[in-house]
């Protein structure tokens, strides 16, 4: 005898029942064809009104008395029937799955404007009568010394028709002036809704842009593609300034003129005002933008046009690859390699395996753009998986900056102490003499407090992890990836130096150094304590482009996708502070980010120069990143991945544990790996940890972490599940969050 299931459901997501489910009987004959995820018609309410509803999971244990429960009625299949909302809770079924969140968070995630907003209205005042009666209303408002309806008149008068606010402003003319008008009939108010905007320019007249023969030929594949069944990620390689931009908008312009919608991800909030305006020049005004600094009536407003097929491209970060287009024709993905597109909550998706999951649900193409390709990327594409395309001349035919790395070690033996190297300040002069702009990039991304020596550059790594050793207040150094732990040296163990300190250098501080050394120029600083403010990032890079600013100051906001003519030299402070983070790509990181840095100088007509301070200028990844050579990078770091057995040349699950009693943690995390171990047996996975999170203590919370490795994405994820379900049996976890992170 067969075992009744029950459907536990969601119904009706756009009025907010996201909190609240209804289980209902499933049907023998609809057993096959429902899953979690499945759009089903539920008889709902008192009158058992025909409902749309979202299958969240399948149950053997009814709630509920059996006599009292309904059935479900059928499975939608027919695409006609299935919405945009309905393809987008599919995919919060597919990120529940994979990346082992509850249901209801991943569809948070994915229907992200959950509380209907009241619409903005916008009032107008328009004229009913004509000009003779117009003279006469005015000739009797003087004689009766009614000054406030006279200036309205007289404003209607010339105009016709005038904006609410600006009557009851800029006139001040009361709302009852206003209405006892309207009541004789000489003028009406008229309201209609309209949409909030956060895009505050004007159109420009786009100039034609002519596609380079490398850059034409990626367009007619990439479009090809789209029209057959054949792979649908394409990954373009294009050096910094190679125009991947104009690559992308052409690619956006085929799939408008097609009838269909574009989705532009950029990985910083910094990005939006220079990547917006090249969109809104081509695009117009049905280009918008999504960010986290946008008010909520703003943010709902975007995907309200977005849903009603009133805009056609949307850009932003992370969130906006949920935007509800009706009919999605492309994701394009820019600088895929950025740590950003990796959610840090629950579900901990990664924009570019969510993107691309979407883009098989709606039938779309997939771009990805970068000059640093990440290592996952890239090696799908030497394995076939992406068409992969290169981008290897700049489009206006200016050549790569010329690159220079400067040994700190030796500036610091020939007397030398500050930030600033001779080299790097010489060039700073030349450019201020010549009416040139200067970035000076600080690299802060991954600082964790490792500790180095300043004489000969020897930083104190873990003997079992090939990752720096972090300090911590107690004057102890521990690895956040195996818990090893040691004393923080009194002197070098490679130069016996006593110059052994933790390494670290403030934007202010670097600020107040510049200013000093150079009185003359003018500082632009851009860090997170400068762009606060709504619009921070939009009026920082605005007056740099104006060139109201000889330096821009900054940490890795300001290195990435920005194009500015005038800037001829890139200064790289402290190369070193990323490259021995906590982190496994600690050296792919440190490569992109210079890189990324480097390409922003010498982007107009006059030549461009770099210049890298480092303490360790032979290592790989400074030498190639001053080189511009992503291949020699490749290869050298994969085989480094493939000896320690790193993504991508092996899967990798973090599992991240969270509680008030590190004790109870730390027990509740040690059974994870007992039961890891149990079920697979030690020689199936590469268990490491648990260990402390790189920042153990956040708010009174430990935060601890598991690392699995696997062959296969399959084997982790039947882990998850397994691990899933032992939880829920164990009341020691529920006062524990777990999250699931997996790296494909």
């Amino acid at each position: 005898m067969t075992r009744q299931v029950f459907a536990n459901i969601i119904v009706d997501i756009s009025h907010e029942k996201l909190d609240r489910t209804f289980q209902y009987i499933v049907p023998d004959g609809l057993r096959d064809r429902i899953h979690a995820g499945s759009v089903v018609m539920i008889p709902f309410g008192k009158a058992n009104r025909m409902t749309k509803g979202y299958v969240l999971q399948l149950s053997e244990k009814p709630e509920y008395d059996l006599s009292k429960m309904k059935e479900v009625q059928d499975v939608l299949t027919d695409e006609s029937q299935i919405t945009c909302e309905d393809r987008l809770v599919e995919l919060a079924a597919w990120m529940r799955d994979i990346y082992g969140t509850t249901m209801i968070q991943a569809l948070r995630t994915v229907l992200p404007v959950k509380k209907k907003m009241r619409q903005k209205e916008k009032k107008m005042i328009r004229l009913l009568i004509d000009k003779e009666e117009t003279v006469q209303r005015l000739a009797f408002f003087r004689q009766k010394n009614q000054r406030a309806r006279l200036r309205l008149l007289e404003a209607l008068s010339d105009e016709k028709e005038i904006p609410y606010e600006l009557v009851t402003g800029k006139l001040n003319v009361s709302s009852e002036a206003v209405k006892a008008m309207e009541k004789q009939g000489i003028l009406a108010c008229e309201s209609f809704k309209v949409y909030r905007n956060p895009v505050h320019m004007k159109q420009e007249k786009a100039g034609t842009v002519i596609l380079n023969e490398q850059q034409q030929k990626i367009v007619e594949d990439i479009v090809r593609r789209g029209k057959t069944s054949g792979k649908r990620v394409s990954l373009i390689h294009g050096i910094t300034g190679s125009g991947k931009t104009e690559v992308y908008m052409e690619l956006i312009a085929d799939v408008i003129a097609r009838g269909k919608q574009a989705i532009v991800l950029i990985p910083e909030i910094a990005l939006t005002y220079q990547t917006v305006m090249r969109f809104y020049r081509r695009f117009g005004e049905r280009t918008s933008v999504i960010h986290s600094k946008l008010s909520q009536g703003e943010r709902y407003d975007q995907f309200l046009r977005a849903r009603n097929g009133d805009i056609d491209v949307m850009i932003g970060p992370r969130s906006a690859l949920f935007t509800p287009f009706p009919n999605l024709g492309i994701i394009i993905i820019d600088e895929e390699h950025e740590p950003t597109y990796q959610s840090e909550s629950a579900p901990r998706y990664h924009a570019r395996e969510t993107g691309i999951h979407r883009a098989e649900i709606e039938n779309a193409l997939v771009v990805l753009g970068s000059a640093t390709p990440s290592l996952e990327a890239y090696k799908r594409a030497l394995d076939g998986e992406y068409n992969l395309y290169r981008l290897d001349k700049r489009a206006k035919d200016s050549a790569l900056p010329t690159s220079h790395i400067v040994d700190m070690r030796e500036e610091m033996a020939g007397g030398n102490r500050s930030i600033i190297s001779k080299v790097l300040g010489e060039k700073i002069r030349e450019r201020l003499k010549s009416g040139q702009q200067v970035m000076l990039f600080l690299n802060r991304r991954g600082y964790s407090g490792f500790i180095s020596c300043r004489s000969c550059g020897h930083v104190i790594m873990c003997p079992h992890c090939d990752v720096s050793l972090s300090l911590h207040g107690n004057g102890r150094m521990v690895c956040h990836y195996c818990g090893h732990q040691e004393a923080k040296p009194v002197r070098c163990p490679e130069c016996g130096s006593e110059f052994i300190s933790g390494f670290g250098i403030g934007t202010q501080q670097a600020q107040e150094i510049v200013q000093k050394q150079f009185p003359e120029a003018r500082v632009l600083r851009m860090d997170m304590d400068t762009t606060r403010e709504k619009d921070g990032h939009e009026k920082i890079l605005s007056a740099f482009a104006n060139q109201e600013a000889d330096i821009l100051i900054g940490t890795q906001m300001i290195v990435k996708g920005h194009d500015f003519p005038n800037v001829t030299l890139v200064g790289i402070l402290a190369a070193d502070l990323s490259l021995f983070a906590q982190d496994y790509r600690a050296s792919e990181r440190t490569f992109q980010l210079l890189t990324q840095a480097a390409g922003r100088a010498g982007r107009g007509k006059e030549p461009g120069e770099v210049v890298i301070q480092t303490y360790d200028p032979e290592h790989y990844c400074i030498r190639t990143a001053a080189a511009q050579d992503y291949a020699e990078f490749y290869d050298e770091e994969i085989s480094y991945r493939m000896v320690a057995g790193y993504p991508p040349v092996k899967k990798m699950m973090s599992i991240h544990g969270s509680g008030r009693q590190e004790e109870h943690l730390q027990t509740a995390m040690e059974y994870l790996r007992k039961m890891v171990l149990r079920i697979y047996g030690e020689h199936k996975g590469n268990v490491i940890g648990p260990a402390d999170e790189s920042i153990a203590r956040i708010q009174e919370i430990y935060r601890k972490v598991l690392y699995i490795k696997s062959d296969s994405v399959r084997e982790l994820t039947e882990i998850k599940s397994r691990l899933e379900q032992y939880m829920e049996v164990n009341e020691g976890y529920r006062n524990i969050n777990i999250q699931f992170e997996i790296d494909m």
